[in-house]
């Protein structure tokens, strides 16, 4: 799937994929807040930046795969950077729920 060109870029997404696996609980305090919500989107642009560089190495036949996956991602990621910035812990979990199981295809897919 991915060339020597777009290995570091498959190796941040994994690895940025797994940090946002790891934020796990978190506590109702503003520091708490304010690093989750600065966490997701430091990583999720490191994530665009290197998924745009995958797809446009990608062959012709994954790369709307790969793009589909990419929307998806973001998608549930804006939906949880939303719910972090009005600081809803049940809305932020379940956001998170739904944003982990994107990520875990994401680390699946990184081979």
């Amino acid at each position: 799937m991915v060339d020597v060109k777009s290995r570091r870029s498959v190796n941040r997404i994994k690895k940025c994929a797994f940090d946002l696996l790891s934020i796990g609980e978190m506590s109702d305090d503003e520091s708490s807040w304010d690093l989750m919500g600065r966490d997701l989107r430091l990583k999720s642009m490191f994530m665009y930046c290197d998924f745009s560089q995958v797809i446009s190495n990608a062959p012709e036949e994954q790369k709307k795969s790969l793009t589909d996956l990419a929307n998806r991602l973001f998608h549930y990621i804006e939906e949880l950077d939303h719910a972090v910035k009005i600081r809803s812990i049940p809305l932020t979990q379940n956001r998170y729920s739904d944003a982990a199981l994107v990520l875990q295809e994401v680390m699946a897919i990184m081979l």
